[in-house]
């Protein structure tokens, strides 16, 4: 089944305005009675349970109600742990034996928004198949058999769940005693977290963006807003800082100049440090490192945009590492899912195994310029079709003899072809960018069939 075919569910869950359809109270609950109907269907031990975690959004608490009345309602037992990152409810559902876990966030966006994404018992996200029979349910709802008396579910509220994923976290966490820390939780759901486990962990702390008042989640804070973040380390004799978004499933650092850290230098020092054959990263990673895996004899298998196909690849493949430049890295060795607080210790892990410094990572990788230039079309299919198209993407990728690389690719949403061209030289590529935007045009505004 395709994202297309979807009616709710998109490729990370339900997301939505909060408050707006589908995200009401109302269908929420419906949501709720839906999942635990089906949960309860493919149960081979009884009694379902499920965990539901968190961010810190205003909306957080009505959806969070709506959807443990739904699952009640239906016989499940609810377990709340409030607000935690994503990745610690997937780690909780592992731990508790739960049947499933949800987690009601949306991730690095405005407050207003949320959203609801659910995990199977085994940590990773629902699948496809059982997201499309929730999907189906939701529309059986109000003909389904009442439950009553004590075949009803309850709901207790987890007083550990908090320590028991710090916990986890400090297993897996280097000796930081000696460095200095600033932290940039982005008033999120690592804003308790985060602090204690890099304190555990030895590390002088410095942590900002630890109030959260539901509605200054990612406010010009975390890892889609690092300017401050930088200033801090810059200005304030750090070694190093961390960002995380709001749901915290990613990480991003800032070196002790203030310089962005991001997921493609972790690729590389965490390759290097956590042998690996091959490492997964997505079109957008840059050739840059592309060539410096190269170098260490790994090589780099490329996916659409989006942790979801790189968790796919990976998986198929047998391999553990991959990421994307956002800073949602995969340690698939340790976690089903992406986990910001655990990569950012992993990654520290490895800068000291490599006995290196975030600095000395940031300069030795330096990143091929790269173009980007959006083109209206009226058929985007069409023209990744086009022999004409075809044969300009030729030239052009003749023409950086292996010095760079061309992608053209169809917006998900917009009749648009993404045109992106990335090399050793700037002036090149713009114009190489230039003359392939040109031919994209003329042959997209045509309406021109693929081969004329």
């Amino acid at each position: 089944m395709s994202d297309n075919d979807r009616k709710y569910f998109g490729t990370d869950g339900v997301r939505a305005v909060a408050g707006e359809f589908p995200l009401t109270a109302a269908w929420v609950m419906n949501l709720g009675a839906a999942a635990g109907e089906v949960l309860t269907r493919r149960s081979q031990t009884g009694k379902v349970s499920v965990v539901i975690g968190k961010d810190t959004r205003q909306s957080g608490d009505m959806l969070e109600a709506a959807l443990a009345a739904g699952l009640t309602a239906r016989g499940v037992n609810v377990i709340h742990v409030g607000v935690l990152p994503t990745p610690g409810v997937s780690y909780l559902v592992r731990q508790l034996g739960a049947d499933a876990g949800v987690v009601i966030s949306a991730s690095h966006n405005p407050y207003e928004d949320n959203g609801i994404k659910f995990f199977g018992s085994d940590g990773q996200k629902l699948s496809d198949a059982t997201e499309h029979e929730i999907e189906a349910a939701i529309d059986e709802v109000d003909g389904l058999p009442p439950v009553t008396g004590v075949d009803l579910g309850g709901v207790t509220n987890s007083t550990e769940a908090e320590r028991v994923y710090i916990q986890y976290l400090v297993s897996h966490a280097p000796d930081l005693s000696g460095l200095k820390i600033a932290l940039d939780c982005a008033n999120g759901a690592a804003y308790r977290v985060a602090p204690k486990v890099f304190q555990a962990a030895g590390a002088d702390v410095f942590a900002v963006y630890t109030t959260p008042d539901g509605r200054n989640i990612n406010r010009s804070c975390g890892s889609t807003h690092m300017d401050h973040l930088q200033a801090i380390v810059r200005n304030g004799d750090y070694d190093l800082g961390v960002a995380f978004d709001g749901d915290a499933d990613r990480a991003l650092f800032v070196d002790s100049r203030g310089n962005v850290v991001h997921g493609d230098h972790m690729l590389l020092l965490n390759a290097r440090a956590r042998p690996a054959a091959a490492v997964v990263a997505t079109i957008m990673t840059n050739m840059a490192l592309e060539v410096k895996l190269e170098e260490a004899g790994i090589s780099l298998e490329r996916t659409a945009v989006g942790d979801r196909y790189v968790h796919e690849r990976l998986h198929s493949k047998g391999l553990h590492l991959g990421g994307e430049q956002s800073g949602h890295v995969l340690f698939l060795d340790v976690s089903p899912t992406g986990d910001g607080v655990l990569t950012a210790l992993l990654t520290l892990a490895s800068m000291k195994q490599m006995d290196t410094t975030l600095d000395v990572l940031f300069d030795e990788l330096t990143m091929y310029p790269q173009t980007l230039v959006n083109v209206r079309v009226a058929d985007k299919k069409a023209i990744a079709r086009d022999v004409t198209v075809q044969l300009a993407v030729s030239k052009a990728e003749a023409q950086l003899a292996g010095r760079g690389r061309v992608n053209l690719r169809p917006s998900g949403t917009e009749n648009l072809i993404r045109v992106m061209v990335e090399g050793q030289d700037a002036a090149e590529i713009h114009e190489i960018a230039r003359v392939l935007a040109a031919v994209v045009e003329e042959r997209g505004l045509s309406g021109v069939v693929a081969g004329q």
